[in-house]
């Protein structure tokens, strides 16, 4: 290969009355702004789609006569005008912005600081695997539309996620095109003297250099490191950000170091100060280390415990995983060869910051990331309600004692960026019916009552186009993979054969994780094939998805699925669709009539492709798990089993069961629905049901709630507690650490040495006093909440799900004990028990629970 001397960058010639479209193509709002997509697919929509969707490309690519011809183009310049109206009223107008309404006296430059290892913002742009990315991207758009000042930091990847291709036998196959961000809607981002912004990151023997690009998403900046740049001299240094999950543990820790340590060196190069810290998921948990790293670097007084006190209260968790084997964990042996640096200069030893990861669920072995997170955040939260709960028992173990509904994890249900997943038709109904809201206040349940003005027969036209559209977009692409396998002529003409635009059509998409069951449909082949080929009633099937490259049994997952479709009873009926994306994913969630999701539960955290499905019209069919738990009722969509989990030894039995509820749900009620028409031909009950799932599930499962709630519930109180903590010096800070070492520190003295009741036997509605002698020790009441535990007990005696009233001294007895006093009435008849418990109290303190500070009676 020939290294050339000079580089250069050539940008498109554009007229100068047109020379804003390349303004418009370097912000990515073009990607949820119908008009100015359709703005660059006037220009020349074949080319538009030959560009992947991709403005930039697209400008590069263009003929310069057909930029003259659009430039003295009437319509299009008045297109174009209006375009550039609409873009400079949204990037000016933040003050009528919800943040602005809603937090009028909060900071207007950048609060926050949004950390995730993908990001999933438009097909043209692969730098993602999947639904966290695509969460990830959702997040930066409503961050944008809501006003809210925040910033995205991760990594940009030469190759991004991997191309799918299947062969004659069906089995994944894998290529990774190289990204060539010359013509992607990113830039480098230079200093004041031109020149790229370099960012180094401490390896082991040497430093890691990576340059930073910066990716406009609305009014949100995303900042991305990448490490292929001259001033790395090794090969393995350079390559370090090639592949998204790709690569050894080594390479996997050492994106982990660069996002997390080299996201924060990022943002002071750029003299960028947020206050709030978001990880998303436990990759980017080494930022906590290098903030307490840096605060302490700044204030050499402080020690280790202070520092973390100090940015604890304003870093926020989200954990993505459900089960254990999920969790990210590094061997101590990479730990130690590079971070030795770093314990020193926290002014840790080697065993102490081993600490900081170590589990105790029988992994002493592996350092974890996500129990870094938890230990270096005050604010956790999982992402669904039934998530939550499935999270507080994973990390349970941190909390000793501690009630498992006690356990300081929160929950913040997803949801999806409405305007980047309606199809353009249904979101030209909207605007016809709805109130013109919609678009900047999905939120609001009186807009989406309206949905029943939208007459039956336009929404169900409306349906059906976009379900013609599906197929004939899966018979292209299926034609196009005939001809890369060099099948005979005569098998591609069949792909014009395959799918019915009329047909009752059920989609699944998503990763090909095992948890997931894709072939679970496929269980009973004779069954499906009569429901499928019923002349009277067929069903047709669409999968896609990708399995990661390492995951054996996810491929085959996807065999069993192709060569079914090559069976002969199937071969009209089953699809699936390769390389997997954001494209795909659109038009199946467009064009479906039913969604299927059918993860193993509760091992799906909560799920985002069948919130986007709902705004589409397109109806749900699920297992309780993940966001379906808490979105289900009869009128919206079907489940599949009642919520119920079994124990590994069981799967195989629970594959079984819920195939077969499946196949009756099918039969008995999802065909005849669909194929039950009045006399104009309409499905009356399933356009209802279409319309009541809009009604009741669109105005909460939208990212505009889910980030107004981060706000709401962790960026806002985050922000409130380290300007408590901080200003106008860290005094505060100090002594919140200093009270807790004096606290865990006196804590073996504390005791409940006595309770007491006023009877035991009590009528409904009667009240009951509860007395305690509490032993405090040199602990103080005003450091302790003392509280009573109660509610109903099981047959083996235990609390089923308690509540605590807090109790009131009532008298010093010296020696460091004090009695405490509650009253309480009980509402229901039965058994009921109660216990006294004492907790650490602190008017800094984010919550009660502190690891190990909790005493029962």
């Amino acid at each position: 290969m020939i290294k050339p001397i000079v580089t250069v960058s050539v940008v498109p010639n554009l007229p100068s009355s047109i020379e804003r479209l390349l303004e418009l193509a370097y912000n990515l709002r073009w990607s949820w702004n119908l008009e100015t997509l359709a703005l660059f697919r006037r220009l020349d929509r074949d080319l538009w789609e030959k560009c992947s969707h991709n403005p930039v490309l697209m400008l590069g690519m263009i003929d310069q006569r057909q930029l003259n011809t659009a430039a003295n183009d009437e319509a299009f310049m008045a297109h174009y005008e209006r375009v550039c109206q609409d873009y400079d009223r949204y990037m000016s107008q933040t003050s009528s912005t919800w943040y602005a309404k809603r937090y009028p006296e909060a900071p207007r430059t950048p609060m926050v600081a949004y950390f995730s290892m993908e990001f999933g913002l438009t097909e043209c742009l692969r730098n993602y695997s999947g639904g966290l990315g695509v969460l990830s991207g959702d997040h930066l758009k409503s961050a944008s539309d809501l006003g809210l000042p925040l910033i995205g930091v991760g990594l940009l990847y030469q190759e991004g996620y991997f191309a799918q291709y299947l062969n004659n036998d069906g089995y994944q196959q894998e290529a990774y095109p190289i990204n060539d961000y010359a013509n992607q809607p990113v830039r480098r981002v230079l200093d004041a003297n031109g020149r790229p912004v370099l960012v180094k990151v401490p390896l082991p023997g040497r430093l890691l250099y990576a340059q930073a690009w910066i990716v406009q998403v609305g009014r949100v900046s995303l900042y991305l490191l990448d490490t292929n740049i001259p001033e790395n001299t090794l090969p393995e240094d350079r390559d370090l950000t090639d592949r998204l999950y790709g690569g050894d543990r080594r390479q996997r820790i050492r994106q982990e170091i660069l996002m997390g340590i080299g996201g924060i060196q990022l943002l002071r190069l750029l003299n960028l100060n947020p206050t709030v810290y978001h990880m998303n998921e436990g990759h980017s948990a080494f930022m906590g280390l290098e903030r307490i790293r840096l605060l302490m670097e700044a204030h050499p007084e402080l020690n280790f415990e202070q520092a973390r006190e100090i940015c604890a209260a304003s870093n926020i968790f989200t954990t993505h995983t459900p089960v254990p084997a999920g969790l990210e964990r590094f061997g101590f042996d990479l730990i130690d060869e590079h971070f030795g640096y770093l314990w020193t200069q926290l002014k840790l030893s080697r065993e102490q910051f081993h600490e900081l990861g170590r589990e105790n669920m029988g992994n002493y072995d592996l350092f974890s990331m996500p129990v870094l997170a938890v230990r270096l955040s005050n604010y956790v939260n999982g992402v669904a309600k039934l998530h939550g709960k499935v999270s507080r028992k994973l990390f349970s173990w941190m909390y000793p004692n501690v009630p498992q509904d006690d356990v300081p994890v929160g929950h913040v249900t997803n949801g999806i960026h409405v305007e980047t997943w309606v199809s353009q038709e249904m979101a030209a109904l909207y605007d016809r019916y709805l109130d013109p809201m919609w678009r900047e206040d999905p939120t609001d349940p009186n807009i989406w009552w309206d949905v029943d003005k939208i007459p039956d027969a336009e929404l169900w036209r409306t349906h059906e186009r976009r379900r013609e559209q599906l197929v004939a977009f899966c018979r292209e692409r299926l034609r196009k993979q005939y001809i890369a396998l060099g099948l005979p002529s005569a098998e591609i003409e069949l792909a014009e054969e395959v799918l019915s635009p009329d047909a009752l059509t059920i989609g699944f998409a998503r990763r090909f994780a095992t948890y997931k069951r894709a072939t679970l449909i496929l269980r009973d082949k004779a069954r499906l094939a009569r429901i499928l080929n019923n002349p009277d009633r067929p069903v047709q099937l669409i999968f896609a998805g990708k399995a990661h490259p390492h995951d054996t049994p996810g491929k085959e997952l996807i065999r069993e699925i192709v060569n079914t479709s090559r069976l002969p009873e199937f071969r009209h009926s089953i699809v699936f669709l390769e390389n997997y994306d954001m494209a795909i994913t659109r038009m199946m969630l467009q064009g479906c009539d039913v969604w299927l999701n059918n993860p193993r539960r509760p091992e799906e955290a909560s799920g985002t492709s069948g919130m986007k499905a709902i705004y589409n019209g397109n109806l749900n069919f699920s297992t309780l798990d993940g966001w379906w738990d808490e979105a289900y009722d009869p009128h919206v969509g079907w489940e599949i089993g009642r919520g119920e989990e079994y124990p590994p030894e069981q799967w195989a039995h629970q594959d079984y069961l819920e195939a077969q509820a499946l196949y009756s749900i099918l039969e008995n009620d999802i065909v005849p629905t669909f194929y039950t028409r009045s006399r104009d031909g309409l499905p009356r009950e399933w356009i209802a049901r279409m319309k009541a799932s809009i009604r009741k599930l669109a105005p909460f499962f939208n990212t505009h709630r889910m980030v107004a709630e981060y706000t709401e519930r962790y960026y806002m109180p985050a922000y409130e507690s380290y300007q408590r903590l901080t200003k106008p010096n860290l005094s505060r800070g100090v002594a919140l650490a200093q009270w807790k070492q004096k606290v865990y520190s006196q804590w073996n003295n504390v005791q409940v040495l006595k309770v007491s009741v006023s009877a035991e036997e009590l009528k409904v509605g009667s009240e009951q006093e509860i007395t305690a002698v509490v032993q405090l020790g040199s602990l103080t009441p005003d450091d302790v909440i003392v509280q009573v535990y109660y509610g109903d007990l099981d047959t083996h005696g235990n609390i089923i799900v308690g509540n605590a009233v807090n109790m009131q001294p009532a008298e010093a007895n010296g020696g460091g004990t004090y009695t405490f006093k509650a009253h309480l009435a009980y509402h229901t008849t039965g058994n009921q028990g109660l216990s006294v418990r004492v907790l650490p109290n602190h008017e800094d303190l984010p919550t009660p629970f502190l690891r190990g500070l909790i005493r029962w009676a």
